[in-house]
């Protein structure tokens, strides 16, 4: 993520690492703020191992375009373990162990739906249905949770929030735990907010567990004449 001459690096950062969110997020990366997260990821990145790697950053904004999202998945930071993230929230990579929070969703999955605990921690099959997979900070430093906080990237997911939650067309977010339910603020009231305990296994028995929000977030989405999400198309995999 070095910096290049800024006419070049905003033009070359919006278009390839954006694509259909460019329109939307192209004057973010013109903002000090957005420069000096830059600098600060790149100068971490020089000292140590950030994660996930910088080709997966903007996973999430690839796989699911603007106009196809339908659900948000809000997480905090990515996994700060070797090969855990991939740019998705929640997921890790098809073959890695499933880390405890993932674990418990899958659990809640299986108890709210009645398919299969899955096996692979692998999310991009939501991910291509509409479902948002956003960490509100995008990287973080190996071994060290949280270590991205609070330099700037929420800033930029927070304008990704504030535009689907000020669209016209519904969608339902799924705020999970104290630090996703502050978000709520950015959100209209003609979409569906559903909230929770975080799945992690620290609170999941504290309310996220019976929550069912797989089958509330597809009511939600048949009653306002949207497609549901497929969310046992995972346990096939």
């Amino acid at each position: 993520m070095a910096l290049a001459p800024p006419n070049v690096r905003i033009e070359s950062l919006a278009d390839d690492v954006f694509g259909a969110w460019t329109s939307i997020l192209a004057d973010e990366v013109t903002q000090p703020y957005f420069i000096q997260l830059e600098q600060f990821v790149a100068d971490e990145r020089s000292h140590g191992e950030v994660y996930p790697a910088r080709d997966h950053m903007f996973t999430a904004l690839h796989i699911t375009a603007p106009h196809d999202t339908r659900v948000v998945m809000l997480g905090q930071d990515p996994y700060h373990g070797a090969g855990q993230a991939h740019g998705l929230a929640f997921s890790v990579p098809t073959n890695t162990p499933v880390p405890p929070s993932l674990r418990n969703v899958f659990i809640e999955l299986r108890d709210d739906v009645g398919c299969a605990v899955p096996l692979s921690g692998n999310l991009e099959l939501w991910a291509q249905q509409g479902v948002l997979l956003l960490n509100t900070a995008l990287t973080v430093r190996a071994g060290s949770a949280g270590s991205h906080a609070g330099k700037g990237w929420e800033t930029f997911t927070d304008r990704i929030i504030a535009t689907l939650g000020s669209r016209v067309e519904h969608c339902v977010f799924l705020l999970w735990g104290r630090h996703a339910a502050k978000k709520a603020s950015l959100i209209a009231d003609h979409h569906t907010i559903i909230t929770s305990a975080h799945p992690s296994p620290l609170s999941a028995h504290n309310g996220f567990f019976g929550s069912r929000p797989f089958t509330r977030a597809n009511a939600a989405l048949i009653a306002h004449n949207q497609t549901p999400i497929n969310w046992s198309v995972i346990a096939s995999r």
